[in-house]
């Protein structure tokens, strides 16, 4: 695990709490994932509401802005601009020119995409892979949708996730993803049919020809420190986020 230097709105403990991983990827932007003792971040988990709200307010305290922007993900390829868009719109790409964007995950691949715009503004995304969206092309929905803005030097760090020697299914659900996905079938440690959600996010990214990051990658069903629907469901969702500053 890496932490950066804390950044405004909070100190070293609050930040040591709150990320599971995080750094400056480039000048003036910085990329983290959330952990279990930040808190449950997502109001559609559990009855806490107001528990939501007190650990979204301070994750935006760590991040140094008011708010951070976050999507209502439906598992489809929807790619969605942060700017003028509400507080939460229904996309599983969530794209800026600089303002903080989240995803929420809890065994799902969460995707931080940075580039840069000609005028020199940030190029952010953050992105929900699961197998459903994974499959429908939310990958190349985001990445498309930030190139055909303008944004160029994109790269993608992929964080937490279920792994393919934990993810287990049915193998005909296996047979299907595959199909659409090469090289996400796996086998279970157990030996069943599983799926390697991570590898095929990071076959896609590499087709597309965006650099991948793989240091924040750990196993949600293992890491306890992480959120996991497959292990503990209804507990929470942890986010990735990314923002600019300076």
């Amino acid at each position: 695990m890496t932490l950066g230097i804390a950044a405004p709105g909070t100190d070293g403990a609050d930040a040591e709490r709150i990320f599971w991983w995080r750094r400056d990827i480039r000048p003036g932007v910085t990329a983290a994932f959330t952990q279990v003792s930040g808190g449950n971040l997502a109001f559609h988990v559990g009855e806490d509401d107001d528990g939501v709200r007190s650990h979204r307010a301070a994750l935006a305290g760590a991040v140094g802005v008011d708010r951070v922007r976050y999507m209502d993900q439906e598992h489809g390829d929807r790619a969605a601009w942060a700017e003028g868009s509400g507080d939460a719109p229904v996309a599983d790409a969530l794209l800026s020119r600089g303002l903080p964007v989240a995803v929420m995950v809890a065994d799902c691949v969460p995707i931080l995409v940075v580039g840069e715009f000609p005028d020199g503004r940030p190029a952010l995304a953050a992105v929900h892979a699961g197998r459903a969206g994974l499959a429908a092309g939310v990958v190349n929905s985001a990445v498309d949708a930030l190139r055909e803005a303008g944004a160029r030097g994109l790269e993608a760090w992929i964080g937490p996730s279920i792994c393919g020697r934990c993810y287990e299914v049915p193998a005909a659900l296996r047979d299907e993803i595959e199909a659409k996905v090469p090289g996400t079938a796996s086998t279970t440690s157990w030996g069943t049919p599983g799926l390697d959600l991570p590898a095929g996010v990071e076959s896609q990214l590499d087709a597309l020809g965006v650099p991948v990051h793989l240091e924040a990658i750990a196993c949600t069903f293992q890491e306890t420190r992480l959120f996991s629907h497959r292990r503990a469901p209804g507990e929470g969702r942890f986010a990735g986020v990314v923002w600019a500053h300076g």
